[in-house]
């Protein structure tokens, strides 16, 4: 089983050993308890493949674990089938067959822009990484790219551009950002899973007819487009996505739901430029993690108070004898010392004359919950979430779940996206009604709701549960 003709070197998994392309034995070694056949015959070469290069350099010992293929299985090879599924389904609904002049960048969205930034600073890496003999690093780039940023991000973030009727300018700008991102993918790919990434250049390329090669494997490797490359928008984005993160993990720690809104989040600002790059993708925030509001907060406020103390695993590799000497330093720091190295990502420490310097990795800094929130950090960002619910914030929350219960009762239905519905409420809980006529225009809006009634007469309702509340609820197709 070869690697892709365009890396200088090729490896074949063969009775437990990987062999160089002249035969030899290579250093990496399977177990003996593990069947290097009865793997690929469970979950495929490439599968098989993907996961040892993205797990060790072919030269590196690997300690085999049939569950790490699995992983992989799904993880990476699931996430870029369900992407190019969710593709192809809208596609050909619109048949869309990229036969018109790509969309000029500065004519598509944010997000689209993002994107093609991301995946041209993608080929760079992988390209790099390939010619330097790294198919572990290209490997994980790729498999980072398609699962955090281009599946769990971008295609999320844009799901309605693919499932709005109008083929507008827009859609057309979304269709034609994915099936770059794909195509380009399967030929960044292509040498660590060349059969699978052939099959979808085949069904990708079918329609399109973009690419004359019969195979992905007689094509030239994708070159980077600098133009297309936007390192600004592309840090705005990550913070958005940390951000996010961050978020979402308070919300979990404190069992509050998404659709839950919430008041505000409040981050602290180190320096004008991350300033700058929060307040560009607030608005992408409050939708992303639903929040009423982003608010500043200067880190020298004290409202916030931080910890520190040394990552010994950094340190330990790095000062190696003197790291308790270092650990020491770290832990006499307090806030100024904190709040230096979180902005400048350095610090120096003097060990008896001899000057050191610690980059942010070597420590781990943590923040204290403060009342009414919650608190969270990753590296420089710093997340506190104002976790009170109002009555205004809990009554928007359960139209939020109604909606999402109505929605359901459509899809039962076979209801399809443009059909109006006749939405009906028993009375009976007036915290109920009052979210009811709170949010009145929101639900009809998102169920397509052409009329919301309340009523203590109903012919065939169905009961829907919405946290320890039961609601009988009744729809009818107009």
């Amino acid at each position: 089983v070869m690697l892709h003709e365009d890396v200088a070197f090729k490896t074949v998994i063969a009775n437990g050993l990987v062999l160089d392309k002249n035969g030899n034995k290579m250093s990496k070694r399977l177990g003996n308890a593990v069947d290097p056949f009865k793997t690929i015959g469970q979950y495929g070469p490439d599968a098989t493949r993907w996961y040892m290069i993205s797990n060790a350099n072919p030269w590196d010992n690997l300690k085999f674990n049939i569950e790490g293929v699995g992983e992989v299985q799904r993880r990476f090879f699931g996430t870029l089938h369900n992407t190019y599924n969710f593709f192809a389904l809208y596609a050909n609904l619109d048949g869309f067959r990229f036969e018109d002049a790509p969309i000029a960048l500065d004519k598509r969205p944010e997000s689209d822009r993002w994107i093609l930034s991301r995946l041209n600073s993608l080929i760079k890496e992988v390209d790099a990484s390939y010619d330097a003999y790294e198919p572990t690093r290209a490997s994980r780039a790729i498999m980072d790219f398609v699962t955090d940023e281009l599946s769990n991000w971008y295609v999320r973030l844009n799901r309605k551009r693919f499932w709005k009727c109008e083929y507008n300018e827009d859609k057309k700008a979304a269709y034609q950002t994915l099936y770059t991102c794909l195509i380009t993918i399967a030929k960044l790919g292509a040498p660590v899973a060349p059969f699978y990434m052939e099959k979808l250049y085949q069904d990708l390329n079918a329609v399109s007819g973009l690419d004359a090669q019969e195979s992905i494997h007689l094509t030239d490797f994708p070159v980077a487009d600098d133009g297309c490359i936007n390192l600004e928008l592309e840090a705005q984005m990550r913070l958005a996505q940390t951000i996010s993160s961050l978020t979402h993990s308070l919300r979990k720690k404190e069992k509050l739901k998404v659709r839950q809104p919430l008041s505000r989040i409040m981050i602290p600002v180190l320096d004008k430029a991350t300033r700058h790059n929060v307040e560009h993708v607030q608005e992408l925030i409050k939708s992303e993690v639903n929040v009423k509001s982003v608010e500043f907060l200067d880190d020298e406020s004290g409202i916030l108070v931080k910890s520190v103390k040394p990552n010994f695993r950094s340190i330990g590799q790095k000062f190696g004898p003197k790291v308790k000497l270092v650990a020491a330093a770290i832990n006499s720091w307090g806030k100024d010392e904190i709040a230096a190295i979180e902005s400048q990502g350095t610090f120096e420490l003097d060990l008896d004359g001899e000057r050191v310097s610690l980059v942010l990795e070597d420590v781990e800094i943590s923040s204290q919950d403060i009342p009414g929130w919650s608190v969270a950090s990753e590296g420089k960002t710093t997340v506190a979430l104002d976790i009170t619910l109002t009555d205004e914030l809990q009554m928007e929350g359960l139209a939020r779940d109604l909606v999402n219960r109505v929605q359901n009762m459509r899809k039962d239905m076979g209801l399809e996206v443009q059909d109006k519905i006749d939405i009906r409420i028993n009375i009976g809980d007036d915290f109920v009604e009052k979210s009811v006529e709170a949010n009145r225009e929101y639900i009809c809006t998102e169920t397509q709701a052409l009329s919301l009634e309340l009523t203590d007469s109903l012919n065939a309702p169905q009961e829907v549960e919405i946290d320890e509340r039961t609601l009988a609820v009744e729809i009818q197709a107009r």
